[in-house]
């Protein structure tokens, strides 16, 4: 499979990027002031949300595919160990699932899972078994992707205790288990192919139509004017605007920057299109053209500005981006459409924009990270 260099079309040379992506590398996971890596003792280690001072699945299971991707075999194990030490719960209802959040020292701070978390801690397994092989107990990646895969398709059958991950009936991963609704930047359809190859034999099937049905659930839920998704949508695609105990979650906002991502990495290793692929130049057109000068907001999915800045701006650019992998028209043409010079323009723009600093820059350089590898080719099927 050919992954396309999206960094090198628009003229940037191989080993500049090769170069650049060793000090984002190291940025992330080894510079004193910067990194969100900390080992802990001589096996283990921990991915840190800098904002919330705190380690959380989303992240944990972000640095295995970091790690998988670039070749840190020594990082991965670290990593895995450190979460199925503290973050597996191996008891009561969510049994076989992952606390979302723990504390730094590795007490629970929840009960509960985050459905994202388990889906890329999946994946990043398969993709460790089929690079390095299959070692003894939970290095034996492939079995752990596989339990993990059918804890969240089966739990509540059979008497097993607990709600599943995924709505049964109409193939959509949930926001929390058993939850009404999802978070549209959950839905990895590129992830479920793979699934449908590797995952229980049983579950295949069902892999193959979540896939499927996430493309045509992001084209309902990607707005056909912005391209903008929620952060919790219904299953009709449609913002959830309840307001929460920790605030409101129907707008364009952190989760959500995600979705174009996505959908241009899915595209990439898909060349699939069920009608979501157009939310990348609607989006790249409402925030490159029509808020050229201040892109940076909270907005409502029709654009509307919600008059709070984005808390992670470098990751809604990151995201964005990493979007132009739904555009098939290559960058790197004479003469370029309208939509392929505004990709362009994208991607040059995040190109220039350095990895975030501060407290909040966890998630920003995680989006970063991911983006980079995906526009470099280096985000791969393993």
């Amino acid at each position: 499979m050919q992954y396309r260099n999206v960094l090198k079309e628009i003229g940037i040379p191989e080993e500049e990027i090769t170069s650049r992506l060793k000090e984002i590398v190291h940025t992330f996971f080894y510079d004193e002031e910067e990194k969100v890596y900390h080992p802990v003792g001589n096996d283990m280690a921990y991915i840190e949300d800098t904002g919330n001072i705190d380690a959380r699945t989303e992240g944990m299971s972000y640095g295995m595919m970091m790690c998988v991707q670039l070749d840190m075999k020594e990082e991965f194990d670290r990593l895995w160990k450190w979460a199925k030490t503290y973050m597996w719960m191996d008891s009561g209802e969510n049994e076989g699932y992952f606390a979302w959040s723990c504390a730094p020292d590795g007490s629970k701070n929840a009960d509960g899972p985050a459905p994202d978390g388990e889906e890329y801690f999946a994946m990043a397994l398969f993709f460790a078994s089929h690079r390095w092989g299959d070692g003894q107990g939970i290095y034996c990646y492939e079995k752990e992707a596989k339990e993990i895969l059918s804890a969240c398709l089966h739990k509540g059958e059979n008497g097993r205790a607990g709600e599943p991950m995924w709505n049964r009936e109409n193939h959509q991963i949930l926001f929390v288990p058993g939850s009404p609704f999802t978070d549209p930047s959950y839905h990895l359809p590129h992830f479920y192919e793979l699934f449908a190859r590797w995952a229980d034999e049983e579950d295949r099937t069902f892999w193959a139509q979540a896939a499927k049905a996430s493309r045509e659930y992001l084209a309902k839920a990607c707005h056909k004017e912005t391209g903008m998704s929620a952060e919790y949508a219904h299953f009709d695609g449609l913002p959830v605007y309840t307001e929460f105990a920790w605030g409101q979650h129907g707008y364009f906002y952190s989760d959500a920057y995600r979705t174009a991502a996505n959908i241009g990495l899915d595209y990439g290793w898909n060349e699939t299109d069920e009608g979501q692929c157009a939310a990348v130049p609607r989006l790249q057109r409402f925030l490159g053209v029509t808020r050229k000068e201040n892109p940076y907001m909270t907005y409502r999915i029709d654009g509307e500005v919600i008059d709070q800045p984005a808390l992670h701006p470098v990751g809604m650019l990151a995201a964005t981006a990493q979007g132009t992998l739904a555009i098939p028209e290559r960058l790197d043409k004479e003469a370029l459409s309208e939509t392929a010079k505004l990709a362009k323009e994208w991607v040059e723009r995040f190109y220039k924009e350095p990895m975030r600093k501060g407290e909040r820059r966890y998630y920003d350089n995680c989006l970063y990270l991911f983006a980079f590898l995906a526009l470099s080719g280096n985000y791969r099927i393993w």
